[in-house]
């Protein structure tokens, strides 16, 4: 067997260089402590022939590469040069030729694994294509191990705003990002698992703590709409920061589609209703007069009304007798929903008594009066 052997080396003086079962190998590798299984050594390479790779380790002797590992790594040996250093992973001391035994293809799985927990620690971000989407985030690829970002870990601009928590829905909104490149950093690491978990806001996580710090409950602030959606409107309180109005907490009368009464970029007074788990929920209609503290004065139960019927739902009709006081029509009156449409028509005025009127928990029951 011809081998390639560096310069000044001939393979006769490879095979006499120092190995753990000669008398000066086992002198050289007690003089100094050895490397173990799974220690990452460096060395310049002395010798490349069809089987194997020669590495100088000195003081501890001459490490291989051969066989499997030899297989696993032919796409980097065959860049491999004479006089090259390289970095390699012991994975036996005790062949029975006295080498030390390397993996070249599980060096460079460690030092990439070490790069990651350099990046966890710098906060290093990276720009990485999303490959994939499932229901609960993103697939990505770094140096060739695969990882996740959670849907928990976008930023607040690409976190799927879907209303009730639909997964088929987020799914959709997620996949929109599949081959689009996000930065993000490494905020896990887990070699034995194979996995890296990333986030695209790990690096503001701590500074937006300071920002909501600043903000308590009920505070009366101004912000701007960054977006509106079916369930509700996004408000920019300043830089780092955003909260949402749900649809609920918008008017007091009836919203049907938040997107209808704000733009991008109005300027809205809001007030601070809840502050949870890194996450700010606001109110615009806390801002406005309570309608039912009003209705408290005017109204009872068994009181005949007149209302407007401003919305059908699975258990009834919604009849608003004033402006952001409304009560519900069950359905059960009628004996089914086509039957209850027959009777009331949406936008039209009718009378009805009050069943029940609770203005504090903000609750009206109505039974239809048919005058007919």
């Amino acid at each position: 067997m011809t081998k390639k052997v560096a310069e000044g080396v001939t393979p006769e003086e490879l095979e006499l260089a120092p190995k753990n079962d000669t008398y000066m190998g086992k002198l050289l590798v007690n003089s100094v402590t050895p490397p173990s299984v799974g220690d990452l050594v460096e060395g310049p390479v002395i010798a490349i022939d069809k089987k194997g790779v020669f590495i100088d380790l000195k003081p501890y002797g001459t490490g291989i590469i051969y066989g499997r590992e030899y297989v696993n790594a032919r796409d980097i040996i065959r860049k491999v040069n004479i006089g090259d250093n390289i970095a390699a992973k012991v994975v036996d001391i005790g062949n029975v030729d006295g080498y030390i035994e390397l993996s070249l293809k599980e060096a460079k799985q460690a030092l990439i694994w070490s790069e990651a927990e350099t990046a966890i620690k710098d906060r290093t971000s990276f720009d990485i294509p999303v490959l994939e989407a499932n229901k609960g985030g993103l697939l990505l690829s770094w140096q060739g191990i695969h990882g996740f970002l959670p849907a928990s870990q976008l930023k607040a601009d690409h976190y799927p705003r879907v209303a009730d928590g639909d997964k088929d829905k987020i799914l959709e909104e997620l996949k929109k990002f599949v081959g689009t490149k996000l930065s993000v950093t490494i905020i896990s690491a887990s070699p034995k698992e194979g996995k890296l978990i990333f986030s695209e806001k790990s690096p503001e996580s701590k500074e937006k703590e300071k920002i909501i710090g600043k903000y308590t409950i009920n505070d009366e602030v101004e912000g701007t709409v960054t977006g509106a959606v079916d369930f509700g409107v996004f408000i920019k309180l300043e830089e780092g920061l955003e909260g949402l109005v749900h649809i609920s907490e918008i008017d007091w009368a009836l919203v049907e589609d938040p997107r209808s009464l704000y733009k991008v970029g109005d300027k809205v007074k809001v007030k601070v209703i809840e502050i949870k788990d890194g996450k700010i929920s606001l109110s615009i209609k806390a801002l406005k007069p309570n309608p039912w503290k009003e209705a408290e004065k005017k109204y009872k139960k068994d009181d005949v009304v007149s209302g407007v019927i401003i919305k059908f739902n699975k258990h009834g009709a919604l009849a608003s007798i004033e402006e952001g006081v409304a009560g519900l029509v069950h359905v059960s009156e009628f004996g089914s929903d086509v039957k209850l449409r027959e009777k009331l028509e949406l936008g039209k005025s009718y009378t009805f008594k009050i069943n029940l009127f609770d203005p504090k928990e903000q609750k009206m029951a109505l039974s239809f009066v048919d005058k007919k």
